[in-house]
């Protein structure tokens, strides 16, 4: 499920992406590299590192942009091609690991149960706790439904770590969003906003001196699709102006935002027919940016989604592709 995380063999930490995988392996994206490995991988490296064991681990600055992403794809199609799939639905290349290659697996559910269980807790893991206690209680949101993410999930957590947690279903994450900014205005929590990004989805702010971060994950029942029903056909760069109509996915990862109102932006114009009813981003940084009602300024990639059982034909824009570096979903101001 994405949110999970796992080692492989190599010492590769990757985090699952999305909910859609083939039978023998999983999509997912490479958040930590040993550093047996590091030279390998031509990118600014965080100047602060990680331990695990005896297993010393780095991270990209960057782990989200395109220009990472394709290095990442050509390090491993050269040095260890077993984490490279062609996926025959997209028609491409992408970074996928076989589940022969998975150590272990760190789901935020079980991780959480751990920690309330543990019989000796260090200071930020006593905090983690809670703070999840705390939104437990505002948002009347069983403790069942929350998780924790991150290098505390992975106990390989220092004291500059932040608290990285997960809610599980989108009324549930519905509710914890409207307990956190009850508390912000009470005082008991305040916001961050390192930009306007982080001002439009409000997951990020600060309790008791440690920062700390929210994220929505699917419950079993909200996944819907598998594998293989439906074939992508990339076909060209669009950006455009439209209307957010349902936004009741679009705090998962990939976020899903259904669209009205397509206002073309730029030279390229799109047949009536090949309007698309959804934008869908590949970037986390992009989730929950809007609610219904909202206007957003999109660039992406359209596609022509093609349902392999039924054969219907609908059209959306995806923003993350890996192609572009320009790419993106802003909120717009309006007066």
């Amino acid at each position: 499920m994405d949110g999970d995380t796992f080692i492989t063999r190599e010492g590769f930490i990757f985090n699952v992406f999305g909910y859609e995988h083939p039978r023998d392996r999983v999509f997912a994206f490479l958040k930590y590299i040993p550093s047996n490995f590091k030279e390998l991988f031509k990118i600014r490296m965080l100047e602060r590192t990680w331990r695990r064991g005896g297993l010393e681990l780095f991270r990209a600055e960057k782990l989200y942009t395109a220009k990472n992403y394709q290095t990442f794809l050509q390090v491993f199609r050269k040095n260890f091609p077993e984490y490279v799939y062609f996926c025959p639905f997209r028609r491409k290349e992408v970074i996928s690991a076989p589940l022969n290659r998975v150590l272990e697996v760190f789901i935020p559910r079980d991780r959480l149960k751990t920690l309330i269980e543990a019989g000796k807790r260090d200071e930020l893991q006593e905090l983690t706790l809670e703070f999840v206690q705390l939104l437990s209680s505002e948002a009347k949101v069983s403790l069942e439904d929350f998780g924790v993410h991150g290098s505390i999930a992975l106990n390989m957590h220092s004291a500059k770590s932040d608290i990285d947690i997960v809610v599980y279903g989108s009324q549930n994450f519905r509710r914890v969003e409207a307990a956190v900014d009850k508390l912000v205005n009470e005082g008991v929590l305040t916001y961050i906003f390192n930009n306007r990004l982080d001002a439009a989805r409000r997951f990020k702010g600060r309790f008791k001196n440690k920062v700390f971060m929210y994220n929505a994950v699917r419950k079993l029942e909200e996944v819907k699709d598998k594998y293989g029903e439906r074939q992508y056909t990339p076909l060209t760069p669009v950006k455009f102006r439209c209307t957010v109509v349902d936004d009741c996915e679009a705090m998962f990862r990939p976020a899903i935002y259904r669209i009205g109102g397509y206002t073309p932006l730029g030279s390229v114009h799109i047949p009536r027919d090949m309007t698309p009813e959804t934008v869908v981003s590949m970037i986390g940084c992009y989730r929950n940016v809007a609610r219904k009602g909202q206007q957003i300024e999109v660039s992406g990639m359209l596609e022509r989604v093609e349902n392999t059982v039924t054969g219907k034909i609908t059209y959306q824009v995806v923003v993350g592709s890996a192609e572009s570096e320009e790419e993106y979903i802003w909120p717009v101001q309006t007066a």
